[in-house]
């Protein structure tokens, strides 16, 4: 049961709605018990709820707000007097099915049945842990969080029976929602619920959690408690919410960073129907754009597309700023001119340039990979209510802490004046955990003295976004006589996301680490170096971040020096990366934030990486005769702490265009909470990594973005998609990986391949379909 609003329609507690029968209440008032430090909660999405004239069973009586409670596990947990068990969600929901998750990681530790669970989303507020959802890290950082939430409540709810009954707790055991002696006798978790709000919560080395094969619901196919909500349109997006007396607000924003406004004129704008009223934003303040608005004007009206008229209508001017002469297609020349010189060297092992020297046959290949936009389904949406000098808002971000402090920050008050309140996204993609949406409508209300929304529409959201980095790259090795690498250079040059927060004029460690400075490949010199690279527009992150464009470049010259030997690429690869151990990239001098964990936890192991290079090839069966016009390519690629190989057969026509017959995707993550979610994680990490592949790109001319919407922003269509896409997901005991982004760095490289093996053009620039590369043309060489 996932609660929430039969209608888009968002109002506060104590709102009286007309015409309608449903009304917004306060959730945590709704008779869940708690006291005690972190046995309650609170609730942010609101639950559809009688009218107030209407009766309420006992165990719905209200009850004292607890919403005040201290940080801690148990805070994510309640228990109803009726039995019912309600998880507070603290991650943003955005179709990865982490609510489910959440849900799986608690309730099986905490024993209770799945049918009686609902589920509750979670202000921003840092006593719910960590609540910035991206770098695939809900399951893989949490895990043990969760789980020890679910057993922490569930020793309390023992331990509180056991008092009961006058014995050691040792003689008590739980099962689906209830407490058993070994006498025979049985109390309810809600029986024993307000005692055990009572109790202090035990220490997490004095529980036990349960063994892997006592799971009950960690490892199944749970179905999805949003989903069928969805489907019958009651979900809560970003887009839907709606409050009393609310106003609509659109903005043009500088075409430009930094831009500012020049000249205004908003007579035609006020004489739209609808429009009352047109206010300049501030500008961006400081040297560095972080979380901040972009400025401009808002046009506010009574409905948003008379907003929209409105800013069609105004008559203003840009002073483009520093950033005026960025040109995208003049800025790659230049990093591919930087590309091709010695940068600062972040890797290396033995003596590349005298290795180089004595080779018998050298290779080189130069590569491309032009900024991206997230482009989630649902623009950025942002609500926005003050009263007094406190204000809520409601939004679809990956990040409500983020929001938080941004919102607190530029209206000069304190966090606690401010309410985050997190709706379903509609996709994410990392732009949505950059809170600027929210700021505007922050400021934007403060101004109207209304409740206001922000919506952004999809040339809002292509043009003002925080952009995937552009990247040259260039490859270089030195081969043996067996055709095998005996020296490696690889030089990558790409403008940094820490420029989008502070100085910075090159690739940070963290980005490196990405695709580059880790690579598995077992070869006696090897160097990695990085260039300088000034950014020009905002640079963020995007799923599966460095990985895309290093993953592309690394895995398309694997199967470059294949050819260049004379040999498979799958057996190349598996030489190249070697005999399985852990890999120590200490010794080569790299600094190896490893995605945020112990790399004792989640070595480098190149056993688990042919693993799954092995099976994917079996999948697609590998070295099988393919018809003419067809190709098999493959790659593979560690990243979020995950093992993904893609194998991929094309179908290419004497037109150029190309068709997929299949795809073949292997996965290790470790510990999987949900096999279902993660293969449709894996499928959509895979098609959103050829879509870019085939078609992203966005380019810049003076300083401006240039595309603006659908098809200039080209996507994959469904009559384009693979028309057989089959995930494999390996049996592993290793502690979780993140499944959300691995699936995406694989998928350019295996697909390049695959067009290599079906025409014997070697396409090497991004996007593989764009206006730089023609099938029907000579390759690049």
């Amino acid at each position: 049961m996932f609660m929430h609003l039969a209608k888009p329609i968002y109002q506060t507690p104590d709102s009286q709605i007309e015409n309608t029968s449903l009304e917004i209440i306060n959730v945590s008032r709704r008779g869940f018990v708690g006291g005690a430090t972190g046995l309650t909660f609170t609730l942010a999405l609101a639950a559809c709820a009688p009218k107030k004239s209407e009766s309420k069973s006992k165990s719905e009586a209200p009850l004292p707000d607890h919403s005040t409670v201290e940080s801690g596990p148990l805070v994510l947990i309640s228990i109803a007097a009726d039995g019912r068990t309600q998880i507070t969600n603290p991650r943003s929901e955005m179709g990865q099915q982490v609510i489910t998750a959440v849900a799986q990681m608690i309730a099986d530790e905490l024993d209770v049945e799945w049918d009686k669970l609902v589920i509750e989303q979670a202000v921003g507020d840092s006593k719910y842990g960590d609540q910035n959802t991206d770098g695939s890290t809900s399951i893989r950082n949490h895990i043990n969080r969760f789980r020890m939430a679910g057993a922490l409540m569930r020793h309390m709810l023992t331990q509180a029976a056991a008092n009961e009954w006058g014995v050691d707790i040792s003689e008590c055991s739980s099962k689906l929602g209830t407490i058993e002696h070994s006498s025979g006798k049985i109390l309810t978790y809600g029986d024993v619920a307000k005692a055990a709000s009572k109790l202090d919560v035990p220490a997490e080395a004095s529980v036990t959690l349960k063994r892997r094969d006592q799971w009950r619901y960690i490892g199944k196919d749970k179905p999805s408690f949003t989903i069928p909500d969805i489907i019958h349109g009651k979900g809560t997006f970003g887009i839907d919410v709606r409050v009393p007396d609310m106003v609509y607000a659109v903005i043009a924003r500088p075409p430009t960073v930094f831009g500012k406004i020049k000249t205004l004129d908003d007579t035609a704008a006020l004489a739209v129907p609808g429009v009352t009223k047109v206010m300049k934003l501030p500008d961006l303040q400081g040297e560095v754009a972080a979380f901040q608005p972009l400025g401009g004007v808002a046009v506010i009206a009574t409905d948003t597309w008379a907003a929209i008229k409105g800013r069609e209508a105004l008559n203003v001017t840009w002073d483009a700023g520093s950033n005026a002469n960025y040109d995208s297609d003049l800025y790659g020349q230049e990093l591919r001119a930087t590309a091709r010189k010695p940068g600062e060297v972040k890797r290396n092992r033995g003596d590349v340039d005298s290795a180089m020297e004595t080779a018998a046959k050298k290779v080189t290949a130069d590569y491309y990979a032009p900024h991206l936009s997230q482009a989630p389904m649902e623009p950025p949406a942002a609500t926005a209510r003050w009263t007094g000098d406190k204000i809520e808002c409601w939004a679809c971000t990956q990040n409500p802490q983020a929001a938080r402090t941004t919102v607190a920050s530029l209206c000069g008050i304190p966090e606690e004046n401010v309410t985050i309140n997190v709706t379903l996204l509609g996709g994410g993609f990392g732009r949505k955990s950059k809170p600027d949406y929210v700021a505007e409508a922050a400021l934007i209300a403060r101004e109207v003295g209304a409740p206001v929304k922000v919506t952004w529409t999809r040339e809002d959201d292509v043009r003002h976004g925080y952009f995937h980095s552009v990247s040259a790259q260039r490859m270089e090795a030195g081969l043996n006589e067996d055709g095998l690498p005996v020296a490696v250079l690889h030089r990558t040059v790409f403008p940094s996301i820490n420029s989008t927060f502070g100085a910075a004029d090159q690739g940070s460690d963290f980005e490196l680490s990405l695709g580059a400075t880790d690579s598995p490949w077992n070869v006696p010199n090897m160097r990695v170096e990085v260039g300088k690279a000034e950014a020009h527009i905002r640079i963020g992150w995007l799923r599966s971040v460095a990985n895309v464009y290093h993953a592309f470049a690394q895995q398309s010259f694997a199967a470059e020096l294949a050819h260049a030997a004379g040999k498979d690429q799958k057996d190349y690869l598996l030489d190249l990366i070697g005999p399985d151990r852990e890999i120590d990239l200490s010794k080569d001098g790299v600094i190896y934030p490893n995605y945020g964990a112990s790399i004792e936890e989640h070595p480098l192991d190149t056993a688990r990486l042919k693993s799954v290079l092995d099976k994917a090839a079996s999948m697609a069966k590998w070295g099988r005769d393919v018809p003419k016009g067809h190709g098999l390519g493959i790659s593979v690629h560690r990243s979020f702490l995950s093992y993904v190989a893609t194998a991929i057969e094309v179908a290419v026509d004497s037109d150029g265009n190309i068709t997929f017959p299949g795809v073949w995707v292997a996965v290790d993550a470790g510990t999987v909470v949900n096999p279902a979610n993660t293969k449709v994680q894996m499928e959509g990490g895979t098609l959103y990594g050829l879509s870019n592949a085939l078609y992203g790109e966005i380019t810049a001319k003076d300083g401006a973005v240039v595309q603006g919407n659908f098809p200039a922003w080209r996507v994959m269509r469904l009559s384009e998609a693979p028309h057989n896409l089959e995930v494999h997901i390996m049996e592993s005991d290793a502690p979780p990986g993140g499944v959300g982004e691995p699936g995406t760095p694989p998928a350019a490289p295996a697909l390049a391949n695959a067009i290599f093996a079906a025409t014997g053009q070697r396409l090497r620039t991004l996007p593989l379909l764009g206006q730089k590369n023609r099938l029907t043309m000579a390759g690049e060489g």
